[in-house]
Order: structure tokens, then C-alpha cells, then sequence
């Protein structure tokens, strides 16, 4: 028998908040500048997961930087007007944190942007620890961001489960050993994330309560 979660390591965009619109707009907005006419609207969804450094890096490495730039200024500029929590998810993760499970976000983001995004939807206070970009060498699918937050939950892999909406997050917690879900929400698609075989998948965030055996009153 599989022994209790009692830990829940959350991805945040794409998961728990609705920051597609925001990342995608960011991106042409970048792109437009540096590569006019070149991209569209397809063209950037498999640059959401990897980190802005990477995917800039693939296009020109010498203005990396530059882009990085541009973009973190757009996405702050617009990031109250764009983003809003999933269905579902603030219900959801009250509920957790009321029956007494720990949880963390672990993200690819900044923290400035992660608390950013937390403190409009009101979900900051239900976390315990909160992993970014700029607490770990290198980011998921690596574990080292889910052995951090674990640490900090004094939990252990088995008693884990890291939930995501891009593979970086199924890889990063098969890696780190812990139990995986997958969201049906992720921008890439439900069977894209299937491919990766996470142990569960949910068609909306509530569906992960009678998964661990929570049953709201």
C-alpha cells in the first residue's frame, strides 16, 4: 500500500495560476523586437517550462540577456491585467492547507514574480516554503528545487507528490523520487503530459482531494 502523502509540491504558472496569456504576449512582445515578423502565436508555446535564459539563449546568445530583459519588463508591466487563478484552486489549496498537508511551489520563475503571482490570488499565506529560479543551481527537471522544498517541509520523497502542467515538473519529481500528477489545463495538452506517465492526472484541481483521501465537508 501506498504509504500517505502528506506533501504537496505545486508548479505555479500554468497549474495554479492562469499566466498563459501574460508569458505568450511577453514572448512576442520580445520576439517582435529582435525578430520581426518571425513568430507567432504557435511558434512560442514550446518555449513555456525551460527558463527565459535557456529559450533566449537558443535564439541568440549574445543578446540573451538583452531579451531577458525586455521580456521581464513586459510581463511585470501587464502581470495584474493578465493573470487570474485556475478553477478550482484557491478552494483547492485552502482546503490542504485546513486538513494540515505542507506545501510548497517550486518554479522556474523569479521570486519577485512568483510572490507577485501568489499575493494576487491571494494563495501566499497557504505555503509553507517557496522555491525559484533564484534559490537552486539548476532548475527542474533536475530535483534539486524539489529536494530544497522538501527540506524545508521536512518531508520525504515518498510522501510527496509534485504536481505540474509541463513535463520539466513530471520529470523533475520522477527524478526526485516523489509521487507525480500531471494537470489536463497545461497549454501543451493532456496527452503531451501523458507521455511523461505521471502516476495521476487531474481534470481540475479538486479532483486531487479524493486522490489523497481528503473529502471536503
Amino acid at each position: 500500500m501506498q504509504q500517505k502523502i502528506t506533501s504537496l509540491l505545486f508548479d505555479l504558472d500554468g497549474t495554479l495560476i492562469d499566466t498563459n496569456e501574460l508569458i505568450i504576449t511577453s514572448y512576442l512582445h520580445t520576439l517582435e523586437q529582435y525578430f520581426p515578423g518571425e513568430f507567432q502565436r504557435e511558434d512560442v508555446l514550446p518555449f513555456m517550462g525551460p527558463s527565459l535564459f535557456d529559450v533566449f539563449q537558443g535564439l541568440d546568445p549574445e543578446k540573451a540577456e538583452e531579451m531577458v530583459d525586455v521580456y521581464r519588463k513586459h510581463n511585470i508591466e501587464h502581470h495584474d491585467l493578465l493573470v487570474k487563478e485556475f478553477d478550482g484552486v484557491f478552494e483547492t489549496i485552502r482546503t490542504l492547507h485546513e486538513n494540515g498537508y505542507k506545501l510548497a511551489i517550486v518554479s522556474t520563475k523569479k521570486r519577485d514574480t512568483v510572490l507577485k503571482g501568489l499575493e494576487l490570488t491571494n494563495l501566499k499565506p497557504f505555503f509553507e516554503a517557496i522555491i525559484t529560479m533564484d534559490d537552486v543551481e539548476k532548475l527542474k527537471p533536475d530535483p534539486e528545487p524539489l529536494n530544497k522544498a522538501m527540506a524545508l517541509l521536512d518531508s520525504k520523497p515518498e510522501e510527496t507528490m509534485m504536481i505540474g502542467d509541463n513535463y520539466h515538473d513530471i520529470l523533475g519529481g520522477k527524478n526526485a523520487g516523489t509521487i507525480t500528477c500531471g494537470v489536463a489545463w497545461s497549454l501543451k495538452g493532456k496527452d503531451h503530459l501523458l507521455s511523461y506517465h505521471p502516476d495521476y492526472m487531474l481534470d481540475k484541481m479538486s479532483d486531487l482531494l479524493p486522490i489523497i483521501g481528503v473529502h471536503p465537508q
